[in-house]
């Protein structure tokens, strides 16, 4: 039971950083979302939106973050 307290905990604590990273991001007008190659499809009543390009940025620098830690 203890290990899915620690659990729960983590990930509240993780769910906490992103929602003020999401914030600081807001704040400094950082593109994300919409940058060239992020796909936006309107239709009659519906709009889908696929952010690939914003997806494959964020995950080089995730990557590379987390590769400096791991070492």
């Amino acid at each position: 039971m203890a290990g899915a307290a620690r659990l729960l905990i983590t990930a509240g604590v993780v769910l906490v950083a992103l929602g003020v990273l999401v914030i600081v991001a807001q704040r400094m007008r950082l593109p994300l979302g919409h940058l060239p190659g992020d796909v936006v499809w309107r239709g009659r009543h519906t709009t889908a939106y696929f952010p690939w390009v914003t997806m494959l940025v964020l995950s080089a620098i995730l990557t590379l973050i987390l590769n400096l830690f791991r070492r």
